[in-house]
């Protein structure tokens, strides 16, 4: 099962590749460019990439635009790909914002100050641009960013209650980007790294209005106990809303999603089905404390094997969304990791299974892995390695854990970032 867990994620990878989703929705002739069913004939093309795909989008979009591109700007993680010229590239961090973070948001202003009326831009946003677009408001330092940044990464929140108050401290997230590039044509395409796949939650909505509203921040701060910097309280209290439906810029904006987490979770599933097994693709939707996450799976697990329900083995149980980490101790790790530790200390001894979980990104939390691959006999493994898995739970150590039971997996940069992906296999008792 180990092997063909490793086939599945070879192959739902490969469906999420930005140049394809790109290649997909976007083509060019005679003076015309096609998005989607869109047909516009612009007097000059700009594009600018946000993300950890930004390079390899900016990368297709600049082989089928070819001279009709004007100029572009990359915003881009270190280590991913960048795009050939007219792209210029700028790399900020992650998952942390830092200078270049700020860097980049500076060039990106400038970039969209020079379009004009009867301009198109194509926005490519993908998963990881709030921080490496660092458009912190005037008031407020880097270092006070980072403290909100962090503060929020590790409360529990979810990626919706992040972006949200991020959009209310930022100058182009929650519509402002829009705003800034008018009067010019924008057409969207959007890589979705978040749950629904809403645009004014991707990329913490550079590209759509902002439902969210001040009172919205002022509820998650208080609700995860959250002790802002005081540059951010005071930038709060001023009042300053985000743009809201009804902005007359949002007129000439077209968002588009060119991929997602389903796109990878039924490649999973179509590759699971290949393999032998029937595929239920229970959930895209599934968020929430890893920790319970693995419990449901693991419930999952047992039934199957206990009653052939839902499915008779050999069966594979694929779920997408993101899964959060509420940090309680001193060690390393990321929801997939725990996620896989979790069910590992849950299904110890258990029988027929395996399971895999990563981020699709191929970098979980502030590691160098993207997950876990876990079976009924990781948990002593682990014990083997010198490690008391329960013990690395509670102290959130799922890296240090899944280390010394060699059930680490890395890809390396996959540049993609499509929210994470969960395979449950579970083998056929007969066989």
């Amino acid at each position: 099962m180990n092997k063909d867990l490793k086939e599945i994620q070879e192959a739902a990878l490969a469906a999420a590749e930005p140049g394809k989703t790109v290649h997909r929705v976007l083509s060019s002739g005679e003076g015309r460019v096609e998005v989607g069913e869109e047909s516009f004939e612009p007097q000059r093309v700009f594009a600018l990439a946000i993300g950890k795909a930004s390079g390899a989008m900016a990368r297709a979009v600049a082989e089928i635009l070819g001279d009709t591109l004007n100029g572009g700007l990359c915003v881009a993680k270190a280590g991913h790909e960048e795009p050939p010229p007219p792209f210029e590239t700028v790399v900020g961090g992650h998952p942390e914002p830092d200078e270049g973070s700020v860097r980049a948001a500076r060039k990106a202003e400038e970039f969209l100050d020079r379009l004009e009326d009867g301009d198109l831009l194509l926005v490519l946003v993908s998963g990881g641009a709030s921080a490496l677009l660092g458009d912190v408001a005037a008031s407020i330092s880097l270092e006070d960013l980072k403290a909100l940044n962090g503060a929020l990464l590790k409360s529990g929140a979810t990626i919706g209650e992040i972006n949200t108050v991020r959009k209310h401290v930022s100058t182009l997230k929650g519509g402002g980007l829009v705003r800034r590039a008018a009067p010019a044509r924008m057409a969207a395409l959007l890589l979705s790294d978040v749950v629904g796949d809403d645009p004014s939650s991707i990329g913490s909505g550079l590209t759509a209005p902002d439902p969210t509203t001040l009172e919205d921040v002022s509820k998650i701060l208080d609700r995860y106990s959250i002790e802002a910097p005081e540059s951010v309280t005071d930038h709060l209290a001023e009042g300053r809303e985000t743009s809201k439906p009804g902005d007359e810029a949002f007129e000439k904006l077209t968002n588009l999603i060119v991929g997602g987490g389903r796109l990878t979770a039924t490649a999973a599933a179509e590759k699971a089905r290949s393999l032998g097994y029937e595929p239920l693709l229970l959930s895209t939707y599934l968020v929430g404390d890893a920790r319970d996450v693995a419990g449901l799976h693991a419930a999952v697990v047992k039934e199957v094997l206990e009653s052939a329900n839902p499915l008779s083995p050999p069966c594979a149980i694929v779920t997408g969304g993101e899964a959060t980490v509420v940090v309680r101790g001193e060690g390393t790790g990321g929801p997939n990791q725990e996620f896989a530790l979790s069910l590992a200390i849950e299904l110890e001894g258990v029988k027929d299974w395996a399971a895999l979980a990563l981020d699709t990104d191929g970098k979980d939390g502030p590691t160098g892995a993207a997950g876990g691959l876990v079976d009924g006999t990781t948990a002593a493994r682990i014990r083997e390695g010198g490690v008391d898995p329960v013990e690395a739970l509670d102290e959130n150590d799922s890296y240090q854990a899944l280390e010394a039971g060699d059930a680490l997996v890395h890809t390396g940069p996959t540049g993609t970032n499509v929210n994470d992906l969960r395979v449950v296999l579970v083998s056929d008792l007969r066989a």
